[in-house]
């Protein structure tokens, strides 16, 4: 199955997933961006990722492996994509910060690459996130105007909040020392499979019926 660490810029997503995927057997990490972004990367640019990183989750499901992908493609997008309904399972976690502690973190890791409207760009895509998380319905044009033509929208824009399949888990790291939000991690894939196994997993195979 594919399970994805999600969220904006410096909330840890990568740090988090290969220190977890160390302690778990059957997974494999690999972060949105490894393959290099170009250029003026857009909307589209990312649909067309996400939907390559589905398929190379479906190869490794055929091998009896699970996926752990660290990226900023929400949950929303990831249940959009043409292959979607081929996993056998879906899980989103949203990996969070606060916001003064996401300026420092990006100050610190590219400095003086970002200015003030570049960096409240990122917090604006943060809270976005905390809002998609939570609601189908939240400014779903965010995603969706402009967006990749192959995308399937329909499969989620009637949900409601209180559909059980539309479920990300909340992980705020701020102040929160690695080994406490690794350990979250764990547990969150570990409860995750143990649902799948069960057939209780609400996107296992046939969500999109």
């Amino acid at each position: 199955m594919l399970f994805k660490l999600t969220g904006s810029s410096c909330s840890g997503k990568t740090t988090l997933a290969y220190a977890t995927a160390s302690r778990l057997p059957h997974i494999v990490v690999h972060d949105f961006d490894e393959l290099g972004v170009p250029a003026g990367a857009d909307l589209h640019w990312r649909h067309r990722m996400t939907e390559m990183w589905v398929q190379r989750a479906l190869e490794y499901q055929e091998r009896g492996i699970d996926l752990l992908l660290t990226g900023q493609s929400p949950l929303g997008e990831v249940l959009a994509v043409p292959s979607a309904p081929l996993l056998d399972g879906i899980a989103v976690c949203l990996v969070d910060v606060a916001d003064e502690v996401r300026r420092a973190r990006l100050a610190a890791r590219d400095p003086g690459r970002w200015d003030t409207p570049a960096v409240d760009a990122f917090l604006g895509w943060a809270t976005w996130h905390r809002q998609h998380a939570l609601n189908p319905g939240h400014r779903p044009d965010v995603i969706i105007d402009n967006s990749w033509h192959k995308m399937v929208w329909h499969r989620w824009t009637s949900w409601h909040a209180s559909d059980p399949r539309w479920r990300t888990q909340l992980l705020d790291t701020t102040d929160q020392p690695l080994p406490n939000s690794v350990g979250q991690v764990e547990r969150w894939i570990t409860e995750q499979r143990d649902a799948h196994q069960v057939g209780r997993l609400a996107l296992g195979h046939g969500w999109a019926s």
